[in-house]
């Protein structure tokens, strides 16, 4: 087996608990914020996988998270010889135990309608979850983090295992923001989220050394945004956006879609937008572009 010591500072999650308190949907978080995330894994398969994983290029990913539940009949036994191969490589998983009251489970599999794995002609549901409940109890003692999501939200289940670990509480990288311009005159994106009409500007398309230019040259920049509205609404504008961009990702929103518009979708709105695009961007998000209406304005 190939060795992949020093890579301790790259972390691993195990997500792993009772069926139906959430595993999945807790995946799904770690998947948003960048982590590589299998689903399902045996044990026997985690040095493998591992190894395999950095004989490739994994800069891409904050880390690596597994799920792992009782559908794999070589869980338990397994376990200790997997934590032990993982030690030999300087590595130290961190193990979240997601469980939830009795109540709530019955309640999410009667929604569900989906069959516990342990159910059979012998046991029904409520002695399948008591029976996993035995079974899984030493992977809980050793777990680094028990979640009762009994009454959690995915928002709350994010926000939990933000306030638990450093490596996740970097919010900034995990929400996508995308930017775009447009033209009124040809509609409104409708994806939307916040929408800023700057008809209010000084307009360039009536001065005629600049109506055949764009927003992305410095003339039109400068003659919409260095003087007054234009300088007070940008500094206003980009006091709103760091002030909410964050509550935003705190709330669980793992992209947003901010578009300004104006008449053309050319002079205006394209100033605006690259200003914004390139703020945020020094500031550490992940953010895109998009002119929509440039070239037909």
């Amino acid at each position: 087996m190939e060795h992949v010591s020093g890579r301790n500072h790259f972390p691993i999650v195990v997500l792993t608990g009772l069926s139906g308190a959430g595993k999945s949907t807790a995946l799904n978080v770690f998947e948003d914020l960048g982590f590589f995330c299998v689903d399902g894994l045996p044990s026997s398969m985690v040095a493998r996988l591992v190894s395999l994983f950095w004989a490739q290029n994994p800069s891409q990913y904050r880390g690596m998270a597994l799920g792992m539940d009782i559908r794999q009949p070589d869980l338990v036994p397994e376990w200790q010889q997997t934590l032990e191969w993982l030690a030999s490589q300087n590595m130290r998983p961190q193990v979240i135990f997601l469980e939830a009251d009795q109540e709530t489970l019955l309640r999410r599999y009667a929604t569900t309608r989906r069959p516990h794995p342990l159910e059979s002609i012998h046991n029904g549901l409520e002695a399948a979850l008591e029976k996993e409940r035995e079974i899984l109890s030493t992977l809980r003692q050793g777990a680094e983090l028990i979640v009762d999501t009994s009454h959690f939200s995915i928002h709350d289940l994010r926000r939990h295992l933000q306030e638990k670990w450093d490596f996740l509480s970097d919010t900034l990288h995990g929400l996508r923001v995308h930017v775009i311009s447009f033209g009124y005159k040809y509609g409104v994106p409708k994806e939307a989220d916040l929408v800023f009409d700057l008809r209010f500007l000084p307009n360039p398309y009536f001065e005629e050394h600049l109506c055949h230019l764009s927003g992305q040259d410095p003339e039109v920049t400068n003659y919409i945004l260095k003087g007054e509205p234009g300088a007070g609404f940008l500094g206003q504008l980009l006091d709103f956006l760091t002030f909410t961009l964050p509550l935003y990702a705190r709330e669980g929103r793992y992209r947003l879609t901010v578009t300004f518009g104006c008449t053309g979708g050319r002079h205006r709105s394209v100033a605006v937008a690259e200003s914004v695009f390139t703020t945020l961007r020094n500031l550490g998000y992940q953010v895109s572009l998009e002119h929509r209406h440039l070239e037909l304005g």
